[in-house]
């Protein structure tokens, strides 16, 4: 490995741009080598943009690189297993984005092989890493809550509210009589990974529904308008081994702003409310409250849970990105076992998502581990 960890990025379209290639690029530690792209055009307005000099239509090309340390997988959701696989296979440390893989059997099967070969690995659960949810998660360990009780979580803004907005990820084999998940995965999952992280136990079972309110919506890749049975909002209740109860609630068709994100914790000492919604200039807040003081006050956030610089004026993706990106660099430039967020971590996540999936499916409870996908 040279003195920098060396990066490609795999998919440089909006997100990648907003988020991926900027946040990696804020770390002094990183240098973004390598842009790959199936669209010309794309890898080429981000190469010019970013400063980056290796353009490739095929990712493949990439994978026989020995400078190239990391692969990061922006991409559409359809080829994350692909790309994951063979950049692990490769040799490569990855990023990717969620999911993995719709089935949590082979996002544990990857995680599985980036062990055996003494690789790191990360999901793209951007809302795990900024700097208000990782303070409570300081807070959680240092016993502010005491012993937890109950979380609350949800995932929810207004993107697709408009039917005339158009649907950029369409299944065009679709059943339109079957209702597909949609918001649960796309949007649920990292409000998951937070209850999973915060709550501390085994979730043993989960129930709830989903629905499609909007029925037609405009298609990007079409420019038409057509029926698209999907869950664009849901419910859910869990329940954990160490007796937490806990509700997660998603959707992207309930007013209000980006991103959206809420997490409550509540505990038999203190209680947190974090909230990740683009309101009056600032892009996070934190609130307690304790047994003794039961009106939530809003904290400051430490400087040390934000990039060098950061402040929670800046853009949210901006500065979520940036801290995912730092702590991966962390993670494999240290050498240490330490891994949050990983392959193995997105298997939990996507596990619990093919429960829910399963609770719609036969309107029951469904136990833990989960035995079919």
């Amino acid at each position: 490995m040279s003195d920098k960890l060396r990066v490609a990025v795999v998919g440089a379209g909006r997100w990648a741009q907003r988020a991926h290639i900027p946040g990696w690029q804020r770390d002094p530690r990183v240098e973004v080598v390598a842009l790959a792209d199936t669209d010309p055009a794309v890898v080429a307005e981000a190469g010019a943009r970013f400063g980056v000099a290796k353009l490739v239509t095929d990712y493949r090309e990439l994978l026989d690189d020995p400078s190239i340390d990391v692969i990061d997988v922006a991409t559409a959701n359809r080829a994350h297993f692909e790309i994951s696989a063979a950049a692990l296979d490769a040799g490569k440390h990855v990023l990717c984005e969620k999911p993995v893989h719709h089935d949590n059997r082979q996002t544990r099967a990857l995680a599985e092989l980036a062990r055996t070969k003494g690789l790191k690995t990360k999901l793209g659960f951007t809302f795990r890493y900024a700097p208000a949810v990782q303070y409570a998660k300081h807070l959680i360990d240092t016993g502010f809550v005491g012993t937890p009780y109950i979380f609350n979580g949800y995932e929810q803004n207004s993107q697709w509210i408009d039917p005339a907005t158009p649907m950029r990820q369409v299944n065009p084999d679709a059943d339109p009589d079957v209702l597909a998940t949609s918001s649960i995965e796309g949007y649920g999952a990292p409000i998951i990974d937070i209850m999973h992280w915060w709550t501390g136990g085994a979730l043993t079972s989960v129930v709830g529904t989903m629905r499609n309110f909007v029925p037609e919506r405009m298609v990007r890749d079409t420019g038409l308008m057509q029926r698209l049975n999907i869950d664009d909002g849901d419910m859910w209740i869990g329940e954990f081994d160490n007796g937490v109860l806990a509700s997660i609630q998603s959707s992207y068709v309930t007013v209000g702003n980006f991103p959206g994100i809420e997490a409550r914790i509540f505990g038999s000492e203190g209680a947190i409310i974090v909230r990740l919604v683009e309101e009056f200039g600032i892009c996070q807040t934190i609130k307690t409250a304790t047994k003794g003081s039961v009106e939530f006050v809003e904290q400051q956030i430490p400087q040390q849970f934000f990039p060098e610089g950061g402040h929670s004026r800046e853009d949210w993706d901006f500065l979520f990105y940036s801290n995912l990106c730092a702590d991966f660099a962390t993670e494999i430039l240290s050498g240490s076992d330490v891994n949050q967020g990983d392959f193995a971590q997105g298997a939990l996540v996507q596990e619990t998502i093919n429960a829910f999936e399963k609770s719609f499916r036969d309107r029951a409870w469904v136990s833990f581990p989960l035995e079919e996908a």
